[in-house]
């Protein structure tokens, strides 16, 4: 079993939003979106308005308004991608029902979701831990791209990926977003909407400015002005 842990973030700004992506310019973020996961249902917000990301009220409101019609502990968001809490986290059970081949734990540490790789020794799992606080100035951003690369590398050699923290709503929630973002090309709506179309979400206000900020980012990389 292979198993990845990362630090604890050391670098936190009053608001919540980092100065992100420094090395982003030297990465290839071509690769990161090769190949496309086929099958998904992709919930689209354009029109033939410019897009401009939303204002942080704007999100909110979207995810008080926007909620699934049924919600459990583990759900799949996106083909073969699966969001959820510690409770699923520790149903080792279901998770070998579901073909789950890779456990990323965005609560990962002593005083969080203690799981680690020892507690999957024996099945077909790999681990990824991140140490991340469930608090909006904690700096979750860092982990976007590492993150992102993990789980389209997992998806791309036909694996089942299982992204969670405690209650599975923002600190796991936000990483997905992240990926929908960064490697299927999505806007932040658009990533949005296609999760709560499959399980409720609510990142906190440190998180949502943290993607808001990849939005811009991205957006102004792929030309969508």
């Amino acid at each position: 079993m292979r198993w990845w842990t990362w630090p604890r973030a050391r670098t936190r700004t009053a608001m919540g939003c980092p100065p992100l992506f420094s090395r982003m310019d030297s990465l290839q973020r071509q690769d990161l979106r090769r190949p496309k996961i086929h099958g998904a249902t992709r919930v689209s917000t354009q029109n033939l308005v410019p897009y401009q990301t939303p204002t942080l009220a704007y999100l909110q409101r979207l995810l008080w308004i926007r909620r699934a019609s049924s919600m459990s502990h583990i759900n799949e968001v996106w083909p073969n991608l699966y969001l959820g809490d510690a409770y699923a986290a520790r149903d080792k059970t279901k998770l070998c029902q579901l073909g789950i081949t890779h456990v990323v734990n965005v609560a990962a540490g002593r005083f969080h979701v203690d799981t680690g790789a020892k507690f999957y020794r024996g099945l077909p799992m790999e681990y990824y831990g991140i140490e991340a606080d469930d608090n909006p100035f904690f700096d979750l951003s860092i982990y976007f791209l590492p993150a992102a690369r993990y789980i389209r590398t997992a998806l791309s050699n036909q694996g089942r990926v299982f992204v969670h923290c405690a209650m599975g709503v923002s600190r796991s929630a936000t990483l997905v977003l992240a990926f929908l973002m960064i490697c299927e090309n999505m806007t932040l709506v658009e990533a949005i909407e296609t999760v709560q179309a499959h399980r409720d979400i609510c990142p906190n206000s440190g998180f949502l400015r943290q993607l808001q900020v990849l939005d811009c980012r991205l957006r102004r990389e792929t030309g969508r002005l």
